[in-house]
């Protein structure tokens, strides 16, 4: 998983590489830095 950390919030869908189950990723950036990381199963 690549996240861009230029960017302050993100929240987006990505397919698990390993069983292609869809993931939903929840990132916060602070001064290029990850300051929150959620993912969960959406099924």
């Amino acid at each position: 998983m690549i996240l861009d950390l230029s960017v302050r919030r993100q929240i987006y869908i990505e397919d698990c590489e390993v069983c292609c189950k869809p993931i939903e990723v929840d990132c916060s950036v602070e001064d290029g830095e990850i300051a929150a990381f959620r993912a969960k199963t959406l099924e």
